[in-house]
């Protein structure tokens, strides 16, 4: 005889890093009925649009604009923590994990009424006309410095 198996367990916000959330660029997402899959979820794939929402948006904020920003998107990870339904207030929080010579990566966290259900990873290339690899400008790194992500390790509490 075959044991029961036991329920599965519930999803773990733990894959999603333990950064300085609250000092994150926050980009409200509205949810369409277009949105969501027959399964009665927001589909995998409006999450990379969702993205590119946010990433404009927080560029948008940063003064990232015209000669600063000429990228193309190069990598893309997701992970997919808790499912996003209709009806939910979602927004997306968006830091800056890394700044290269040519390159930034931006680490981003859905959160759906407060709950974080995903977490995303997103490697911009600035290229040139010929979609040739070029130098970021200096002026970017100070533009970003405000939303460069760090881990949050809570402080130990002194008695």
């Amino acid at each position: 005889m075959t044991a029961p198996s036991s329920p599965a367990p519930a999803p773990s916000a733990s894959r999603i890093p333990a950064l300085n959330w609250h000092a994150a660029h926050r980009t409200s997402i509205q949810l369409r009925f277009a949105d969501v899959d027959a399964m009665g979820h927001v589909n995998n794939a409006r999450y990379a649009e969702f993205l590119e929402v946010a990433r404009m948006d927080m560029s948008a904020a940063t003064g990232i604009q015209g000669d600063d920003d000429h990228s193309m998107l190069a990598r893309l990870e997701l992970d997919y923590v808790h499912e996003i339904r209709l009806g939910q207030t979602v927004f997306i929080e968006s830091l800056v994990e890394r700044v290269g010579r040519t390159s930034w990566t931006v680490a981003a966290r859905f959160v759906a009424d407060n709950v974080p259900c995903a977490f995303a990873r997103s490697v911009q290339v600035r290229v040139n006309a010929d979609h040739i690899p070029e130098p970021l400008p200096e002026r970017f790194h100070d533009l970003v410095r405000p939303l460069l992500a760090r881990l949050d390790v809570p402080s130990e509490k002194t008695p």
